[in-house]
């Protein structure tokens, strides 16, 4: 066993429980993030707005892969209905 599946395996627990725990508290992680974009935009006096915006949409995306990888239909989160 090489040094990278031991460490994947060690590992495996911690996936789970941040993927657990992502799931529970995504909505406060999502507003957490806006609030975080908005005090940056702020202290940049707007000059990276752009940057912000795109970076922001990207955490979001990953925060919803990471909470929703076991629902059916891949890693996507569910479309709202």
């Amino acid at each position: 066993m090489g040094l990278l599946d031991t460490l994947k395996a060690k590992l495996a627990p911690a996936k789970e429980k941040v993927g657990d725990l992502a799931q529970q508290h995504e909505g406060r992680i999502g507003e957490s993030l806006d609030k975080v974009a908005k005090v940056v935009d702020t202290k940049t006096k707007g000059k990276y707005s752009d940057r912000i915006i795109t970076v922001e949409g990207k955490a979001k995306d990953a925060l919803g892969k990471i909470a929703h990888k076991d629902t059916p239909g891949g890693t996507t989160p569910p479309a709202a209905s």
